[in-house]
């Protein structure tokens, strides 16, 4: 049996060296053998840098365990501690293009030019068919994997360093809400569909800014009609073919001020759905006292104000007298002016686009959108806030010209006192 001689031995023709190490499970130590190196000096080094991590709890034992393996346990763990949405996108990036392409590699043997060159691929032929993966994508499976690898570092002492870091992603055009709409289109939509039992959605979307789903879980418990002011506090989206409810995107809910126009109109709004209540009796279901609705009271899911947003805009753009029986659908003529398509979300752009060219403080803004952060709203909207403007220039102007008009009251003064 080959001798063993300050924790180095030679078994064939490699050197193997042993140190001891505490038990993860027990916290005992334990012997932990690593073997293969060419040289007794290979060793020797070796022994000494895992002696070293060892004593400031940084070693990383060797593993066989796959990205994929480590990818669904982090998921499934992961899974208890974020919202349902974000785990739904971690997992929509990570199994969908990660693991298919680099799942079978061994956590540890994952480089930077590994992922590199996982980005490069996704870029040309990533998509759908084969076509190009948006950059947008593409930075969203690079955030959802360095997240996990950093866990793989920092929690499960699996690999010595994140190589998600120190890899090179592809350069994404800075992104800016397109100014799809004017006031004036929103004028022309809010007058199109006055009529239709959810306007007092569409209209709230635009005149408060809130997202999709944090109207759809509003109640008339969190709407003060008296102090003119709604309180958001959930988040209504579809994960998994399962409607769920959380918090706001930015984890904490707000309180925003609604203008008298949209107060009657929300006043407006629980009439009608007090009358759809007396009319259906028994069968209106509003135990969560939901503001919009059904019509027999349930939930709405997200995707019914997506579709009615489009087809709203399809009906105002080529209006039709709709088809009776022996009568077929008969085409009218098309408005003066069309609406440009739209999506529901563009209703939020616009509320802060208009709120921050009048001059709106940007953490006013910044609260009446939600973002954790008034950083958020400075870097989305930066496009609108750095527009020139000649007000601040005047200001500046004026501030010289009442300082040197003073000035020259100084000098009158002071002559007048010389005389």
């Amino acid at each position: 049996m080959p001798k063993l001689k300050d924790g180095l031995v030679k078994r064939g023709s490699t050197w193997s060296y042993v140190i001891r190490v505490p038990d993860p499970t027990t916290g005992r130590s334990r012997p932990l053998w690593v073997g293969g190196y060419p040289t007794e000096s290979a060793a020797k080094i070796a022994r000494d840098e895992a002696r070293y991590l060892a004593r400031r709890g940084e070693l990383v034992e060797r593993s066989q365990v796959t990205l994929e393996a480590y990818l669904t346990r982090w998921l499934d763990e992961h899974a208890m501690t974020v919202k349902a949405k974000t785990i739904s996108g971690y997992r929509e990036a990570l199994t969908g293009y990660v693991v298919p392409r680099i799942g079978r590699i061994k956590l540890q043997s994952i480089q930077p030019a590994t992922l590199t060159t996982l980005y490069r691929e996704l870029a040309i032929s990533g998509g759908r068919e084969g076509r190009p993966l948006s950059p947008g994508t593409i930075r969203q499976v690079h955030r959802a994997l360095r997240k996990a690898l950093n866990d793989a570092v920092e929690n499960d002492r699996l690999i010595p360093n994140n190589p998600a870091l120190r890899t090179k992603i592809p350069r994404l055009k800075p992104s800016t809400p397109g100014q799809v709409w004017t006031m004036a289109h929103l004028r022309i939509f809010l007058a199109s569909i006055r009529t239709h039992r959810l306007y007092a959605f569409f209209h709230l979307a635009a005149y408060t800014g809130a997202r999709r789903g944090e109207l759809l879980a509003l109640r008339w418990s969190e709407v003060n009609l008296r102090k003119g002011t709604v309180t958001l506090k959930a988040s209504t989206d579809v994960i998994d073919r399962e409607r769920v409810t959380d918090t706001p995107k930015s984890g904490r809910s707000r309180t925003i001020a609604i203008d008298p126009q949209t107060v009657a109109l929300l006043g407006e709004h629980r009439r009608q759905q007090d009358e759809e209540r007396d009319r259906l009796g028994a069968a209106y279901m509003d135990a969560d006292d939901y503001v919009f609705t059904r019509e027999d009271g349930q939930q709405l899911y997200p995707s019914t104000v997506t579709q009615l947003m489009s087809r709203f805009i399809r009906d105002h753009n080529e209006p039709h007298q709709p088809g009776r029986r022996g009568h077929p659908r008969e085409t009218l003529p098309p408005p003066e002016i069309l609406l440009p398509p739209a999506r529901l979300h563009d209703l939020r752009h616009l509320h802060a686009t208009t709120l921050l060219r009048a001059g709106e403080a940007v953490h006013v803004v910044s609260n009446r959108l939600g973002h954790a952060d008034p950083a958020i709203t400075l870097r989305v909207y930066a496009h609108v806030i750095n527009e020139s403007s000649p007000l601040p220039a005047m200001a500046f102007a004026e501030a010289v010209a009442r300082l040197d008009h003073e000035d020259d009251a100084d000098d009158v003064d002071n002559a007048d006192r010389d005389e």
